[in-house]
């Protein structure tokens, strides 16, 4: 998969990545899907960032990383019928990690194109996504990336994956939507 960038917390340097760091590094693969329909694209909006973003999530160690995109689609927003998946492009980011088992997390997110059915089905979504007020919708994509802008540019509790989400969203207008 291409990787299309390499993104650093801006508490985090690659100095803290390497092997003689105190610091312990927790890896962590993602899966992200693409689902765009002209100028509309399937995003998880989240009312308590106030953002949208890629539905997708954390693969399991042992999961095929497809079989862990199609779990999270029809998960976060009820996907149906997911096919046609193509790798798109990864997106790696080394963040302050909020647990105790570790202080910097590694996320690789591989992101895929696919279709899906028509009609959403029901979400299965966590505990905490539901708290957070998360809910799939079809956005125009210009819109979204304007609006998360301006979360960026004004709000003090976004979310760190909003930078990520913004970056990919541009990406897909160049080379999926030109």
């Amino acid at each position: 998969m291409r990787l299309l960038k390499t993104a650093f917390h801006p508490d985090i340097s690659p100095d803290d990545i390497t092997e003689t760091s105190p610091l312990t590094v927790l890896q962590r693969q993602a899966a992200r899907a693409i689902v765009v329909r002209g100028e509309q694209i399937l995003l998880l909006y989240t009312e308590y960032y106030d953002d949208y973003s890629l539905p997708g999530g954390g693969v399991e160690k042992s999961e095929d990383i497809t079989v862990g995109l199609v779990r999270e689609l029809q998960e976060e927003t009820g996907a149906r019928g997911v096919c046609n998946i193509k790798p798109f492009a990864r997106y790696v980011e080394y963040r302050p990690w909020y647990k105790t088992d570790a202080d910097i997390l590694h996320m690789i997110s591989d992101c895929f194109v696919c279709d899906i059915d028509e009609q959403l089905g029901d979400t299965a979504l966590e505990a905490y996504e539901i708290s957070n007020g998360m809910k799939p919708k079809w956005v125009n994509i210009y819109q979204a990336i304007a609006h998360n802008e301006s979360v960026m540019a004004s709000s003090t509790k976004k979310g760190l994956s909003i930078e990520r989400e913004t970056y990919l969203l541009k990406v897909i207008t160049r080379e999926l939507l030109a």
